[in-house]
């Protein structure tokens, strides 16, 4: 029986994850993956074919992360929509490269926001947007597109250095789309 390897799939994902991270996706790659798992670059090679592949996986896990990042919303019911939305803002400040990785790559193309609203990985997001907003889902995903296109407009700017982040600020604009959002809801079903 051959010896188990020393360095898992899963630590190389994490290494080149943590790369993506503090330096950003474009310098993942064999040697700066093995300097961080303090090995040579033959089990990066060996767990990926490619370096492409390796950046797909690292690209996964960071969606994983960003995910969770969004879900760390505290406050009540009413709260969830506007927790959301500056998490997903607070990311692009706290995680530039990771946000820039995710959005502005190119790994996520196919991806449309449109295609996206029916992702299974949106689904807590949504419905824990649901339960707080107290709509049906239909309803749910037009607030959430609306809100999606400020937030990352703002998210964007900001992840590009074209803007300070401004908390206060933010969290007024987001009230005002959201409490519009709902407006045209209630409208539309009146």
């Amino acid at each position: 029986m051959p010896p188990k390897p020393r360095i898992t799939k899963d630590m190389v994902i994490e290494a080149a994850f943590e790369v993506a991270r503090e330096t950003g996706a474009e310098n993942i790659n064999a040697r700066t993956v093995a300097e961080k798992l303090k090995c040579s670059t033959q089990p990066i090679m060996y767990h990926f074919a490619t370096i492409e592949e390796l950046k797909q996986a690292a690209f996964e896990r960071a969606d994983q992360f960003h995910s969770a990042y969004l879900m760390n919303v505290s406050g009540n019911e009413d709260e969830i929509m506007l927790g959301i939305g500056l998490n997903y803002i607070r990311f692009a400040v706290d995680e530039t490269n990771l946000f820039r990785f995710l959005f502005q790559s190119g790994y996520a193309e196919g991806n449309s926001l449109l295609e996206m609203i029916d992702s299974e990985g949106l689904m807590p997001v949504l419905s824990a947007m649901r339960q707080g907003m107290k709509l049906e889902m239909d309803q749910t995903k037009e607030v959430f597109v609306t809100l999606a296109m400020f937030v990352h407009g703002y998210a964007s700017i900001i992840a590009n250095n074209a803007l300070a982040f401004d908390e206060k600020l933010i969290a007024k604009h987001l009230e005002r789309v959201y409490t519009g959002a709902m407006l045209a809801i209630q409208k539309e079903t009146t």
